[in-house]
């Protein structure tokens, strides 16, 4: 077999190989570039009162707990919080997608709504299939997404290098 067509081969499989995958993390990162643009996505960072975060960890426990679609009743359920001081908010962000924003000084909820756009960053990540995807799976992919772009570069350069030496004969 000579080394063109050892090199087209190994382009034709790896492409047929790592397709999904790469299809998945294409549309996934579409997604995650434009998730701000969309509500729908991810909820739209709300104002609260400007001034230096003043409520407690105990008050924004109970302000959690007194939203019911959220499922907040331990700290177990929730994933984290996300204080953005320039905007006077905090985010708090449920194990159950639900993100409840709160005034940081005053623990008013100001909004809640549902955060698809994690769920689309563990499919971009492959994590939704299994924690660890990203070692088994994604990179293995990445390897061979460089092989097929060497051997992408070879498809296409050869022709013009054969024309050339053709030519110089």
């Amino acid at each position: 077999m000579t080394f063109a067509k050892l090199n087209r081969t190994i382009h034709k499989w790896g492409s047929i190989i790592i397709a999904l995958p790469i299809i998945l993390v294409l549309i996934t990162g579409i997604l995650l570039l434009v998730r701000k643009e969309f509500a729908y996505l991810q909820p739209p960072t709300q104002k609260g009162t400007i001034a230096p975060p003043k409520i407690s960890f105990e008050q924004i426990l109970m302000a959690s707990k007194n939203v019911e679609q959220a499922g907040v009743s331990t700290w177990q359920d929730i994933d984290r919080l996300d204080v953005r001081p320039s905007k006077g908010v905090i985010k708090v962000r449920t194990n159950s997608s639900w993100e409840i924003q709160l005034d940081a000084s005053t623990a008013q909820v100001l909004q809640v709504a549902y955060r698809r756009s994690d769920f689309i960053e563990s499919l971009h990540d492959l994590t939704f299939f299994e924690k660890n995807a990203h070692l088994w799976l994604t990179l293995p992919v990445a390897v061979v997404l460089v092989f097929l772009w060497l051997t992408g570069l070879y498809l296409f350069f050869i022709p013009y290098i054969k024309r050339r030496k053709q030519r110089n004969r």
